[in-house]
């Protein structure tokens, strides 16, 4: 029921109104009630979108304009979870676990691990294979999410001749997904 019916309903007991279609007063309360219908879908866009776990559009670009820089993402559902990363950054966010929690921020699943040489960490895309598209954007990101004091070292991985040849039994397989030689090397399975 639209406020036009709600408040139509609401007169009616008054008996003070003709309520009909068509009359003057009906016509009144459509005026108002189409405004109200309005303003209660503002009011439910404004609160889905108040709120980053149900944001999908201007919310989420508010937020982003609190930030120095913007996660690169491709999903709504990986920008949210880049922003709430880079919102939980806090003066405790410097042990292993929390600076992989906040890398997050940058948009895609980038870990940083430890290495045997002190005050360096080494930076990788566990989910992607070969460099990772918007990398030098994601960089600006990490170098600005992890202590300035580390040293750090991107690592990228690619697929193994097995990988490959479990997608792919044949090379004429791999011609027929018309990959190219760096396609083949960097083809990820998302279900894997």
């Amino acid at each position: 029921m639209g406020y036009e019916d709600y408040l139509a309903e609401l007169l009616r007991p008054l008996g003070a109104y003709d309520l009909k279609e068509g009359t003057v007063n009906r016509g009144e309360l459509a005026a108002y009630g189409a405004r109200l219908d309005g303003a209660e879908k503002e009011l439910e866009d404004t609160g889905r979108e108040m709120n980053l776990a149900t944001a999908a559009d201007f919310g989420l670009e508010r937020i982003e304009d609190l930030l120095p820089y913007r996660p690169v993402c491709y999903t709504v559902n990986q920008r949210r979870r880049a922003l709430a990363a880079l919102l939980r950054i806090s003066g405790d966010s410097f042990t292993p676990e929390a600076i992989n929690d906040t890398l997050t921020g940058c948009g895609l699943n980038a870990v940083a691990k430890e290495t045997d040489r002190p005050g360096h960490v080494e930076v990788y895309f566990p989910e992607v294979a070969g460099i990772p598209e918007g990398f030098e954007r994601m960089r600006e990101i990490i170098e600005e999410i992890l202590p300035s004091h580390l040293g750090i070292e991107y690592k990228f991985w690619y697929n193994t001749w097995a990988m490959v040849r479990d997608r792919h039994p044949t090379w004429g397989d791999a011609a027929a997904a018309a990959l190219s030689w760096y396609g083949v090397a960097t083809e990820h399975d998302p279900w894997e």
